[in-house]
């Protein structure tokens, strides 16, 4: 099984549930983990990263307003585009500091399957 991995995608958007991320905007990172299967003596397969880093960016719009969301966006557009080699995705979206009154370094949300 080959793995490809795209980790620390940063991303600064206007997401959240709160009026004020619509204002000013939080800073996400993104890590993506691809399993792809691979049979001894077959062409490697090809999960091209610059193609997942397109998927990250692109689902990153006003509409969505829950990590969940971004999360399960990814995994689907990434599934969609490397359909017929993919064993499993794993997409964890992170929000740094969100806005609370303590410091938080993160809240995260993964999504695999």
């Amino acid at each position: 099984m080959l793995t490809v991995s795209l980790h620390g995608v940063k991303v600064v958007a206007p997401i959240g549930l709160y009026p004020q991320e619509k204002i000013m905007p939080n800073t996400f990172e993104v890590d993506v983990d691809v399993w792809v299967h691979t049979e001894p003596g077959e062409p490697w397969p090809f999960v091209d990263y610059a193609v997942i880093n397109d998927v990250i960016l692109s689902v990153f719009t006003p509409d969505v307003q829950l990590l969940e969301e971004l999360a399960q966006h990814i995994h689907h557009r990434i599934k969609l585009q490397f359909e017929d080699m993919v064993q499993k995705i794993k997409v964890c979206v992170r929000k740094l500091h969100p806005p609370f009154s303590n410091e938080v370094a993160c809240s995260q949300v993964c999504w695999e399957g």
